[in-house]
């Protein structure tokens, strides 16, 4: 993931001490589910150390792995967008120590307090865009025809 969508650079200081103010710390064994694809999303997650995975449930088979998420990277963006279900599922791969955050008091903050709610949007955004050009890319690796041309 590039560093423009950490938390550390996507947010304003002022932006990062607010939502920092709302952060508990919390670690994981490696093995541990996160959460799971199709429940609610309730928290979210920014690691400090450590490995999480995100993956999709395939029936008959372990989840495939989708993306691998490190250090300043945000593990969750369902708690953002009604429903608020998570899409897919997320299991610490190595221990893992994170920074914890309670959605329902982060939407609220976010209510409160435009500027902060705006700043808390475009950054879930960028990791979502990011996201999915990263998921067409290895989709375009995977099933492209050799020779196909040039990404456009």
């Amino acid at each position: 993931m590039t560093s423009a969508t950490t938390m550390s650079t996507a947010l304003e200081p002022v932006h990062r001490e607010r939502l920092m103010s709302l952060a508990r710390e919390v670690s994981f064994e490696a093995g541990t589910r996160l959460f799971e694809e199709g429940r609610h999303a309730d928290r979210f997650w920014i690691v400090r150390t450590g490995t999480v995975a995100l993956d999709l449930h395939v029936p008959g088979r372990r989840p495939a792995v989708v993306e691998s998420l490190g250090h300043g990277e945000l593990v969750g963006w369902a708690w953002h967008f009604p429903p608020y279900l998570w899409h897919l599922g997320a299991e610490a791969m190595t221990p893992v120590r994170a920074w914890e955050f309670d959605a329902e008091a982060v939407r609220e903050r976010c209510a409160a307090d435009a500027a902060f709610g705006r700043a808390i949007a475009v950054w879930v955004g960028r990791v979502v865009a990011q996201r999915l050009h990263a998921t067409r890319v290895r989709l375009l690796d995977l099933y492209a025809p050799c020779g196909s041309g040039d990404l456009l």
